[in-house]
């Protein structure tokens, strides 16, 4: 089926698909640490459009991360609402300083410090979850376990996360077909059908999927067993890959975005970027 809207692996042979699934495991876990530790404005438009031009490398499609997209996107507008809400003047206790947009009604002003912190709030989204999704749809599952064995995860923990990973495209094409049979015997369940019906339509097939799905876990762990899987303190990988320069040149890169990270918490005196000084 072309028009796969899975989430999850997909082949490719684009120059991501082919880096060592280590080499990325390490650059999303230190890119995203480093952008979540500094509020600098400018470091995170570099990391937002350095992600989304590897995003546009990994040639994913639209249609394959429509859906988590919009889920992502409707969160993070209610984060930001609440952060609005709960704390109003948090911009300006941060930089100092009041620049009044809107004076509002009460104590909800609308400041220009508090748009610039709600701004990097949504540059932090575009910075990490691009990778994120990058390196879901172009590692394979049985790469990514061997990754986390080789920075010292238990290889039955990077097993069960790759098991974990191999699910998510299954119990989502089985969520997909149940859907079109219900859908085929008059249940509308499509964005033509009333939000109440297509909630309820949802539930009706989202606890027979659970069930159905721990039922496969089952099978797979008594596989497994039988196989003696777990007994012994070590085990190879069939899929490792070994390091390449490319792989060296992403992780260097990792290292130097982190080091750059560290010295603007110097330049700027702590985490946060004030350009109302």
């Amino acid at each position: 089926m072309e028009n796969n809207q899975t989430l999850g692996y997909h082949p490719g042979e684009t120059i991501l698909h082919h880096l060592n699934a280590t080499a990325k495991l390490i650059f999303l876990l230190l890119v995203s640490i480093a952008c979540m530790t500094t509020y600098d404005t400018r470091f995170l438009i570099v990391i937002s459009i350095l992600s989304l031009a590897m995003f546009k490398v990994a040639n994913v499609k639209w249609y394959q991360v429509s859906f988590v997209i919009k889920f992502i996107v409707f969160f993070s507008i209610l984060n930001l609402l609440a952060v609005y809400i709960f704390q109003p003047e948090y911009g300006v206790q941060l930089y100092g300083t009041r620049h009044v947009i809107f004076a509002g009604w009460g104590r909800f002003t609308l400041t220009q410090e508090q748009l610039f912190y709600l701004f990097n709030l949504v540059l932090k989204y575009f910075c990490t979850i691009p990778v994120t999704l990058i390196f879901l749809f172009t590692t394979n599952p049985s790469s990514f376990a061997s990754s986390l064995n080789k920075i010292g995860v238990s290889y039955k923990v990077s097993y069960a996360v790759a098991l974990a990973l191999r699910y998510i495209p299954d119990i989502q094409e089985d969520f997909q077909n149940i859907s079109q049979a219900q859908q085929a015997r008059g249940f509308e369940m499509s964005k033509k059908g009333k939000l109440m019906q297509r909630a309820k339509g949802t539930a009706q097939i989202v606890l027979p999927l659970i069930f159905s799905s721990l039922d496969r876990i089952e099978i797979i762990s008594t596989a497994m067993e039988l196989r003696r899987f777990g007994q012994k303190k070590k085990r190879t990988w069939y899929v490792d890959q070994p390091f390449q320069m490319k792989d060296y040149l992403l992780i260097a890169l990792s290292i130097i975005l982190v080091l750059i990270t560290i010295a603007l918490f110097h330049v700027n005196g702590g985490r946060f970027y004030n350009p109302f000084k």
